[in-house]
């Protein structure tokens, strides 16, 4: 076994352990971003002028402002994964395949299909008609992301399998890299949404391809150095990764004040087919894993990956593709609101029915 791989299965087996508490920011993320709502409408009421002249700050259609804080942010969520994990994806392939299936199969269409019903039909009226189709394209985006870092938590609090936690990860970001643009494309596409592809390659280039290069290199270089000092650089970023979160979710609420003052409930309404979204999925992977016959410790990861999303490269993108001040950039900050009081719901439901699952289970698979 590599020294890298040792590295691996260690990690893996500290996530098997009895699970560890949620941090205070992630346990109360809804909070941390209900008060950024208030700040930056606020703010951005109070003193226009300033941050006005940070959304000029562009390059190439790239906000540079936004463009550092979303590296600061995505870069430390990236290094925690281990592309080496990739070769244990053969140990739980019907789990992986339930994963594959759902995460890229369904969960993007999906996403486009409630938007369609939601956005453009039931909610059209009680929604500023030019930012329809923005939000369709912002709750696209947040479909075609699957979780990073937090399924590592879900994980955690579910007793998943952490070998599979890893792999599934890792194997969803290798295909983000080349399937995420295509996908955008095509469903922005069919809702007859102006695809900007120039914009959107950049996008990709700089908020996905770079970030998983620097990320793992990073990763590499730290390892190198002993575990201890990798945990110690880990929990710096992860600090530094939830400040740059926190102030770019000011930025955007600075902008979006005009829009989320004239119609309060445009956050309720667009969080509805978020919801419906996070249920579907999660239930469609939970079901799918038993009826293969995978135990429930695959089967909780699995379906907790195809709930939750990689908020920050949604955020990115939708403020490249579509602009601070964009219904598409308000849509991706929604997710991050409902994140976490939701996921948590799923990981009780998905405990609580662990009895119900393994009764269905062949013999000796529970």
């Amino acid at each position: 076994m590599s020294a890298q791989c040792e590295v691996t299965a260690k990690r893996a087996a500290a996530m098997g352990g009895p699970p560890a508490p949620m941090s205070v920011f992630e346990r109360w993320l809804t909070l941390w971003v209900a008060l950024c709502i208030v700040a930056g409408v606020a703010l951005g009421q109070l003193f226009p002028a300033p941050f006005q002249a940070l959304g000029r700050m562009e390059v190439a259609q790239v906000n540079l402002p936004v463009g550092l804080l979303i590296w600061i942010m995505i870069i430390p969520m990236l290094m925690k994964i281990d592309f080496g994990a990739l070769h244990q994806v053969k140990s739980h392939w019907r789990g992986i395949g339930v994963t594959l299936f759902v995460n890229w199969a369904v969960k993007p269409f999906s996403m486009a299909l409630l938007a369609w019903i939601f956005i453009r039909h039931l909610f059209a009226p009680w929604l500023p008609a030019e930012q329809l189709d923005s939000y369709v394209a912002g709750l696209i985006l947040l479909a075609a992301a699957p979780c990073t870092a937090m399924v590592f938590v879900w994980s955690r609090l579910t007793g998943g399998d952490p070998y599979f936690t890893l792999s599934q990860v890792a194997l969803n970001d290798t295909i983000m890299i080349f399937a995420f643009a295509p996908i955008i494309g095509l469903l922005l596409g069919l809702s007859a949404i102006v695809v900007p592809w120039d914009t959107l390659m950049i996008s990709v280039a700089l908020y996905i391809v770079l970030p998983v290069i620097l990320a793992q290199v990073w990763r590499k270089r730290l390892l190198k150095r002993g575990q201890a000092v990798f945990d110690r650089v880990m929990a710096q970023l992860g600090q530094a990764s939830i400040l740059a979160l926190l102030a770019t979710l000011v930025l955007l609420f600075a902008f979006q004040g005009e829009q989320i003052l004239a119609q309060p409930l445009i956050i309720a309404l667009l969080a509805v087919p978020i919801l419906i979204q996070v249920f579907f999925n999660s239930g469609l992977a939970y079901w799918l894993n038993r009826k293969v016959g995978e135990k429930h410790a695959v089967a909780c990861p699995s379906a907790l990956i195809g709930a939750s999303n990689f908020f920050e490269l949604a955020v990115a993108a939708a403020i490249a593709l579509f602009g601070f001040e964009s219904g598409a950039a308000l849509a991706t900050v929604v997710g991050v609101l409902i994140e976490v009081p939701v996921m948590l719901l799923v990981v009780k439901l998905v405990n609580r029915s662990k009895r119900w699952y393994e009764r269905g289970l062949p013999a000796g698979r529970a």
